[in-house]
């Protein structure tokens, strides 16, 4: 199986910070985004992958990743010269996946799961698609494509509808057979003049070849501002060691005192909602650590 990271677009909803870089290269936590859903394919074991971005800041990638040797993998870079939608960045990918099956992520797509055993599944089906879901509240699921599921198969699915069927959010993780070239070409553009996805994936529902995971661990997009913060934090969550912890509890403790009466009301406010949110912290930290042990 080849894996290609799906990292162009704009960033319009991450301005002013896009204005220097590709949004796939702003932070989350401690690593540029970009290192999240190369690792997730990487630690699933695909060795070869395609990175496809757009022109201003394509150099950037390859300043960064270089060959890909660092993750033990050997890294393709692909030029999608004009925004077209997702299904038209993946059709690029056409000569380097071959007749090989592809999993495609998207860039900005944060995932806690190991991918491995979903791998494993998907290549038991032997031809086919397979996608991959979390479940979200009904108004978060007009930002998504949506599914509806039917035993173990895909019965429906439907792009950001404004009275979503299902709360079954399509995430941006996917695997195909090497058919999907083929349907891609055969693709008219949406209502936002792009070639979606959905459509690529809705041939295999009609056909009865869509199969799906629903999504274990966290799952966030990074393309906005909030769901930015959110994924870092979630990172942090899982990255965070005991040192660095109690580090900054130390810090905390040196900057914030608890009020005396001395203070003025803005300070004794200001101290108390920091002491309230440092407390919010540590019994987050210690629930999540009794979990693991």
């Amino acid at each position: 199986m080849k894996g290609v990271i799906l990292a162009g677009g704009t960033g319009s909803r991450l301005m002013p910070c896009t204005k220097v870089t590709n949004k796939h290269l702003l932070p989350v936590y401690n690593k540029p985004m970009i290192y999240h859903p190369l690792k997730t394919l990487a630690d699933a074991g695909i060795k070869e992958i395609l990175i496809v971005s757009g022109p201003g800041h394509a150099g950037h990638f390859v300043n960064l990743l270089g060959s890909g040797r660092e993750f033990d993998i050997k890294l393709s870079y692909e030029i999608q010269e004009e925004a077209g939608g997702i299904a038209q960045a993946l059709g690029m990918a056409e000569n380097f996946v071959g007749n090989d099956s592809v999993a495609v992520i998207l860039g900005d797509n944060i995932f806690e799961d190991n991918i491995k055993d979903y791998i494993d599944e998907f290549e038991r089906q032997s031809s086919g698609a397979r996608i991959f879901l979390k479940e979200v509240g009904l108004k978060a699921a007009k930002r998504f494509g949506v599914a509806i599921v039917d035993g173990n198969r895909v019965g429906y699915v439907e792009e950001k509808p404004q009275s979503p069927r299902s709360n079954l959010a399509m995430t941006g993780l996917y695997m195909f057979d090497s058919k999907i070239f083929e349907i891609i070409k055969t693709l008219k553009p949406s209502g936002r003049g792009e070639l979606e996805i959905t459509d690529a994936i809705d041939y295999y529902v009609k056909r009865g070849n869509c199969h799906y995971n629903i999504i274990k661990g966290y799952w966030s997009d990074a393309g906005t501002f909030e769901s930015l913060n959110r994924a870092s934090n979630l990172a942090r969550k899982k990255e965070v060691t005991e040192d660095d912890y109690w580090t900054d509890t130390y810090d905390f403790a040196e900057t914030f005192k608890f009020p005396s009466r001395e203070d003025d009301p803005e300070t004794v406010i200001e101290k108390l909602s920091q002491l309230t949110k440092k407390q919010a912290e540590i019994l987050d930290y210690f629930l999540q650590k009794q979990k693991k042990d």
